[in-house]
C-alpha cells in the first residue's frame, strides 16, 4: 500500500482539478485512489492570511507542488517556508506565461532548486503522482514505535472516538498501546484506516484515521500527538543557534514575542536571551510545553514581520 501526501502552494485552482475534495478547515484535502494505493493533496486556504495555514500544509507533506501565477512577497515567503521545511522533492507550475528563467534566482540555493518544471496537464500529473504513491510501498519495520499528531478529531457512532492525522516517523500497528500527549493518557489504537480502507498498520507519511479507546474526543485538541515512542518528550524552553533563511535580516532580539512550529502545534515564545548577531544562541520560553523528540527541528515565524513572517529554524532539545 503506497501513499504520498503533497503539499500543493502558491496559488489555488490545481489540487481540485487533481482530486476529489474532502475535509476542510485551514487546510483543504483533496484525495486520488488507485486500488490500494492514494495520494493526499493539502491546500493551504487559509493563506496568506493565516501563515500557519501554510505551515500545517507544507509540514504533514513529503512532496510540493509550487503554483506560480505570479510573482510577489507571498511567492517569495511561501518559497521561504518550504526551503525552511527541507522539502528537496517537487515540482514547479508556471502560468500566465511567466517562464523559468524568472523563478530561478528566487529558489537559488534553496531546497527548491532541482525541482522539476512540469506542465499543467492534470491527467498526466494524477498518473505520475499515483505511480509515485505506489513506489512507496510502505512497510512496517520491526518492532513497534511510531507518531501521529492530531490534525482533527470527532466521534463516529458505532465506532467511538477517532483522530485524522499524518504519521510523522516510525510505524505502529492495530491494537498497540499509544501515550497521547501531552495528556500522558494510555489509550488502545482500536483500529487503522487509510482513505476508508482497514489496515492493520501505519507507517510514516501515512494519513491515516485511527480509532481510540479509552479516550473521548472532547479530550483531544489539534497538536496533540499520537505515539508508541518513548522519546518523545515536552520541553517549554530551549537555547540553541537559529539557521536563518537568507532574506532575513536582522538577528532576533530579546524580547520578541514570536512563534515556533512543529508537527500540528505553533506555540507562542518569547525571545528571553539573544546575543548581538546571527551567530549567537538565544533562550526561547513557550507559552505551554512543545513535544517533540530530541534532533527534531522547529520553525520560527514573526506573524508582525511584515512581508516575510518565517525568520528560520532551530533544533528542539
Amino acid at each position: 500500500m503506497g501513499n504520498l501526501n503533497i503539499a500543493v502552494v502558491g496559488a489555488p485552482g490545481l489540487a481540485d482539478k487533481i482530486g476529489k475534495k474532502g475535509t476542510v478547515t485551514d487546510m483543504t484535502f483533496y484525495e486520488v485512489k488507485d486500488g490500494n494505493d492514494s495520494i493526499t493533496l493539502v491546500e493551504p486556504s487559509k493563506y496568506p492570511d493565516k501563515l500557519q495555514s501554510l505551515f500545517f500544509a507544507t509540514e504533514m507533506a513529503e512532496f510540493c507542488i509550487l503554483v506560480v501565477d505570479k510573482i510577489d512577497s507571498f511567492l517569495g515567503e511561501t518559497i521561504v517556508m518550504v526551503d525552511s521545511q527541507k522539502m528537496d522533492k517537487g515540482w514547479i507550475v508556471l502560468r500566465n506565461y511567466i517562464q523559468p528563467e524568472q523563478l530561478t534566482p528566487l529558489i537559488a540555493g534553496t531546497s527548491l532548486e532541482h525541482y522539476q518544471f512540469v506542465e499543467e496537464n492534470h491527467t498526466e500529473m494524477r498518473l505520475a503522482l499515483v505511480a509515485m504513491a505506489k513506489a512507496e510501498n510502505r512497510v512496517a519495520g520491526e518492532g513497534t514505535c511510531g507518531s501521529c499528531p492530531v490534525d482533527s478529531h470527532f466521534n463516529v457512532k458505532g465506532v467511538g472516538t477517532v483522530v485524522l492525522g499524518s504519521v510523522a516517523d516510525g510505524h505502529f500497528k492495530k491494537h498497540d498501546k499509544m501515550t497521547v500527549w501531552p495528556l500522558k493518557k494510555v489509550v488502545t489504537l482500536k483500529s487503522i484506516q487509510k482513505h476508508d480502507i482497514d489496515s492493520d498498520n501505519g507507517v510514516k507519511g501515512d494519513h491515516v484515521g485511527l480509532a481510540l479507546r479509552d479516550i473521548e474526543s472532547d479530550e483531544l485538541d489539534r497538536g496533540m500527538v499520537i505515539s508508541t515512542d518513548p522519546a518523545i518528550k515536552m520541553s517549554k524552553s530551549f537555547t540553541g543557534k537559529v539557521e536563518y533563511n537568507k532574506y532575513w535580516k536582522n538577528a532576533i532580539k530579546e524580547g520578541m514575542m514570536l512563534h515556533v512550529g512543529h508537527w500540528m502545534q505553533i506555540l507562542p515564545i518569547r525571545v528571553t536571551a539573544a546575543g548581538p548577531d546571527k551567530e549567537s544562541e538565544v533562550t526561547l520560553e513557550m507559552d505551554g510545553e512543545m513535544i517533540h523528540k530530541p534532533g527534531d527541528k522547529g520553525i520560527i515565524m514573526y506573524y508582525d514581520g511584515g512581508k516575510l513572517r518565517v525568520i528560520g529554524t532551530i533544533i528542539l532539545p
